[in-house]
């Protein structure tokens, strides 16, 4: 499959200051990418200079095959095919819902135009909405309407700037699918900037993680979250906590919660102190368990308690259990390790912290 996104060994320089570094990924034709991560990493400076706002100082950007970027040469925004979606929407107040989508269509004719729109209405769930006006709409409908304008001219790649920030929590996840979904029956390239990884994990198909201008790992959501190539990922990606440990063989670290097996980093010999990523998953509410702890915090989410729990030791860990087990807090209960994939990080690293 041809890479319809390349963007190779990037610097992007403000001034003096350095805000990315060497930066690489591609996305293939049909995918949706993620940049990922905390306020100020460079996530929506990457995309600026993929739209053609900003300019690398080393490296270059490629699309559809095509050098767009790079020292010698700009290509302007307008002509690279690209489609933009912004934070505030940014849909005409004055035009209707259809003569919105439209607006990027003047080239075509009327009765393209028309067949276009009506079809990306369909699309987006909103077949009756052509006259109605923005502001008759709801904040879920105006990123749909903005999202299909960006869309009607098929661009080479559509491009989202955290464009579900203003939702309430609640709806930006289910957006997200939405919008995936849409995404895909379309077989559009796009990438998602954002630093909501329930976003993130609802919307894209590969994930960069950033930080400081720089990608961490570029991976699925499910080895970001299982296979963490570092600590700021481990941090960063999901819940946790690190809990020292002694590596006592090749595949079996000793720590205050007893030996865990699995494997462990090259070079990491018996003896050798490490950390290890104990997630929510990870540790299992048994009745029937020999080991207890003592509930500290709980969170309710629904169909789960996310419980904080002190180990004899004084080591607090948590645990997702079903809402069903509804424990008070001071409360000992039985817990047992469960572990699929460990996490172990060589303890001479130094932490990073989250955002």
């Amino acid at each position: 499959m041809k890479h319809r996104l390349e963007v190779s060994h990037i610097d992007v320089c403000y001034g003096s200051k350095q805000i990315i570094s060497d930066l690489s990924f591609s996305l293939s034709e049909g995918r949706i990418g993620c940049l990922l991560g905390p306020s100020g990493c460079g996530k929506t400076t990457v995309l600026r200079t993929i739209a053609g706002f900003e300019r690398p100082s080393s490296g270059q950007i490629l699309i559809d095959q095509q050098v767009v970027s790079d020292r010698k040469r700009n290509t302007p925004p307008e002509r690279r095919n690209i489609g933009m979606v912004f934070q505030d929407f940014a849909l005409f107040p004055n035009l209707t819902v259809q003569e919105n989508i439209c607006f990027g269509l003047r080239g075509w004719s009327k009765k393209e135009q028309l067949s276009r729109s009506q079809e990306l209405l369909a699309m987006i769930g909103m077949p009756t909405s052509a006259q109605a006006y923005p502001h008759q709409l709801s904040g879920g409908q105006q990123q749909r309407v903005a999202l299909a304008r960006a869309m009607a001219p098929r661009p080479s790649i559509l491009l989202l700037d955290e464009p579900f920030s203003s939702m309430d929590v609640e709806l930006r996840e289910q957006l997200a699918r939405e919008v995936r979904h849409i995404l895909k029956q379309e077989n559009i390239t796009a990438i998602l900037v954002t630093h909501d990884q329930n976003e993130a994990f609802a919307m894209a198909d590969e994930i960069c993680v950033m930080n400081e201008g720089v990608i961490q790992q570029h991976d699925s959501a499910y080895n970001l979250y299982h296979k963490p190539a570092n600590r700021f990922v481990a941090d960063f990606i999901g819940e946790g906590v690190i809990v020292p440990g002694m590596v006592v063989g090749g595949n079996t670290v000793n720590t205050e919660l007893g030996n865990i097996h699995g494997l462990v980093p090259d070079g990491c010999k018996p003896g050798c102190p490490v950390d290890v990523l104990i997630r929510p998953d990870d540790i299992v509410h048994d009745d029937s368990a020999e080991d207890t702890a003592i509930v500290v915090e709980r969170a309710f989410r629904g169909s789960d308690f996310l419980y904080t729990l002190r180990m004899p030791s004084g080591i607090e860990v948590m645990s997702l259990v079903p809402s069903h087990h509804d424990h008070k807090i001071n409360e000992a209960i039985g817990i047992r390790l469960e572990f699929d994939h460990l996490v172990v990080f060589p303890r001479a690293e130094t932490t990073a912290s989250r955002k």
